[in-house]
């Protein structure tokens, strides 16, 4: 697997970072797919409105949907899909999306067309890892091949927003957060919560010493009104 700390590092200071991706048939069925792990949000949810509204002719597009940019390419009703950072070049990302796509049919080919959804998840899963954190962080991928194809043909796909894929109603906000800031709120919180739990405890505690005091002095006054104040009545 990726190694999460350097994978971060990486991410969080290169333009270029490739953070999901999926392989499907047709508009509804996932044959594969993979998320960074140094990242959580609902990006996955996001990702399957806009799949069931991609034309499922030949061709590629990107959409962008708030701070990153959803790419596509469409082949032979297959849709190979990734989201990337606003920053990440278009060339990297569809060059990205070519080798995916000549992975996946090489390696299943005619198999795939029958596929059960994630059919292919647990093995091809591993492949998207990989080829993201390759196309994502090596700067020798402008020298692929594939990558350099790119260039004249993404001059030819404008980047569209996402408005124009959705219909009004159906857009969901995009929520992406580093995952270590996900445990950095989580550990504040735990801290909070510490605190709190300590600040009600010292506050229950005063109010037993005070309710033990106020009970004393009621047990001396009622003793002393009885026996008198040096208790020379008892």
């Amino acid at each position: 697997g990726i190694n999460a700390e350097y994978g971060l590092s990486l991410l969080m200071s290169n333009p270029n970072s490739i953070l999901y991706a999926l392989v499907a048939r047709g508009n509804n069925t996932v044959l594969a797919e993979y998320s960074t792990e140094n990242y959580g949000g609902n990006f996955i949810t996001v990702s399957r409105v806009i799949l069931k509204k991609i034309p499922l002719t030949d061709g590629r597009m990107s959409y962008a949907y708030n701070r990153h940019i959803f790419h596509y390419i469409v082949q032979d009703g297959f849709i190979y899909l990734c989201m990337t950072v606003e920053t990440c070049q278009r060339r990297i990302a569809f060059g990205f999306l070519e080798d995916i796509k000549n992975r996946f049919m090489s390696a299943y080919g005619a198999q795939a067309t029958t596929a059960m959804a994630f059919a292919m998840n647990e093995d091809f899963s591993r492949v998207l890892a990989n080829q993201m954190q390759h196309f994502s962080n090596d700067p020798s991928v402008d020298k692929i091949g594939l990558v350099k194809q790119q260039i004249d043909d993404t001059k030819q796909v404008m980047i569209q927003n996402i408005d124009k894929l959705l219909e009004r109603g159906e857009k969901i906000e995009l929520l992406v957060t580093k995952t270590q800031e996900l445990q950095e709120r989580s550990s504040q919180f735990n801290k909070s919560s510490k605190k709190l739990k300590y600040a009600m405890w010292w506050t229950n505690i005063k109010l037993w010493i005070l309710l033990i005091f106020i009970v004393v002095i009621i047990i001396w006054l009622a003793s002393s009104f009885v026996c008198g104040f040096d208790y020379h009545k008892c």
